[in-house]
């Protein structure tokens, strides 16, 4: 009980530091956001760009207010886009990313909802496929939010604790299905009450034991096995006035989640986790599109023993998005405490362009003592590409750096938190 009175008293810190605002009135932000997206120069995405080169112009085009449009424009909004590229858990990759988003009503404080769907095979053999969904029910109602995905994952896992390093790891292949839902009913003004279920589903894991070095404690001291399976019911609460989370400029966010996951459900074990996701936007208000922004994610295993696959661990929140500057699994233990700060900035006034830099650290538990010994950091830049300028949809491409001499690319459509 001592190490998570420790954890919950850097959580509150945490919420102290990063979230003063919370309280604040919602017309407030959708105040800031208007002022935020008026603006004498002419939005432009990837669309105009391609249509200006092949399309020709009228002398005397028709004067419209973009603004006027946009907030009339329901959607469906769509950015679809094919690239090759790559990353320090795959390689060389050829990824699809689209992204569907949309609202359902024209109310001044209605919420974008959004669609992603993902599609990746990799120079490694892996194959990886995504449906990632935050929908908002008419007057915000209803938030329901899914992560369903299928990977075809050989992998490195480099063991648990801080003390790891790359020149220790095991190879291991693995079929992974993950199915979440959740369904969360407004109780007051941007608050959110609701439960849902999570299923973790590994099958035909192998491990080469011939590539494990001595030192690590890995699946094999933690206990291998060839299928493991999680399954169980979740209490969801939910915080949030960003009024577009594809790409958000001012708010807060804070989402609370604790898993039971039951043998009754099917599950291997008894467990409980809980995730504890905080997140805050300060906009520069005399500099519109500049944006210093917050993240905490915290991840803990409570009661019980987890699969090893299913542990905390760097790089598998909901957009892979936690350790820029490592391979996803490189830190992984029972608890994992995780800090991130990023700075936003226009490049271009038409918005085509911007970049961003960033900072995060990551505390995981050594394996024999549950306790935090060290702080992991990482660092990094990374430029944004306008896909869509309805959605306000970027495509990030970022390039991070670790410790040991970890670096390498990371992609995302839409921001990355």
């Amino acid at each position: 009980m001592k190490l998570y009175y420790r954890i919950f008293s850097a959580i509150l810190i945490q919420s102290c530091l990063f979230m003063p605002v919370l309280s604040q009135s919602q017309n407030s932000v959708i105040k800031d956001t208007v002022q935020t997206n008026k603006s004498s120069v002419k939005k432009t995405d990837i669309e105009d760009v391609v249509g200006n080169l092949f399309k020709k112009h009228d002398k005397k085009p028709p004067q419209l207010n973009p603004d006027s449009i946009l907030i009339k424009k329901l959607g469906p909004f769509n950015s679809m886009i094919l690239f090759p590229s790559y990353s320090l858990a795959t390689s060389y990759q050829v990824a699809f990313a689209g992204d569907i988003s949309y609202y359902t009503d024209t109310l001044d404080n209605r919420k974008i909802s959004d669609i992603f769907l993902y599609s990746v095979y990799t120079a490694n053999k892996q194959w990886i496929e995504e449906i990632i969904t935050n929908i908002w029910t008419k007057n915000n109602k209803v938030n329901m939010v899914g992560d369903w995905r299928y990977y075809k994952f050989p992998t490195y896992t480099y063991g648990l604790g801080d003390e790891s390093s790359l020149a220790k790891s095991t190879k291991i292949d693995y079929s992974y299905l993950r199915l979440y839902e959740v369904a969360m009913y407004s109780v007051c003004k941007n608050v959110n009450i609701g439960l849902g279920y999570n299923l973790d589903s590994y099958w035909n894991i192998t491990e080469s034991q011939h590539d494990s070095l001595i030192g690590i404690y890995g699946m094999d001291v933690y206990g291998f096995k060839t299928t493991t399976f999680s399954s169980g019911f979740s209490i969801n609460a939910l915080f949030d006035n960003r009024l577009n989370a594809n790409n958000p400029q001012n708010g807060s966010y804070a989402n609370i989640q604790l898993r039971q996951n039951l043998r009754v459900f099917g599950s291997d074990n008894n467990w409980t986790s809980m995730l504890i996701d905080l997140r805050h936007y300060v906009p520069f208000k005399n500099h519109p599109g500049n944006t210093l922004a917050f993240w905490s994610y915290n991840w803990l295993a409570l009661f019980g023993i987890p699969p090893y696959l299913d542990l905390p661990s760097i790089g598998w929140d909901t957009n892979n998005a936690t350790g820029r500057g490592y391979v996803a699994g490189r830190f992984r233990g029972n608890n994992l405490i995780y800090l991130e700060s990023e700075y936003r900035y226009p490049i271009t006034q038409n918005g085509l362009l911007g970049g961003v830099v960033f900072i995060n650290s990551s505390i995981v538990t050594a394996p024999n003592t549950n306790e935090f010994s060290k702080v992991i950091y990482g660092t990094g830049f990374g430029l944004r590409i306008k896909i869509n300028k309805e959605s306000d949809t970027n495509l990030a491409i970022d390039y991070g750096f670790g410790a040991e001499g970890s670096r390498g690319f990371f992609f995302n459509l839409n921001e990355v938190f």
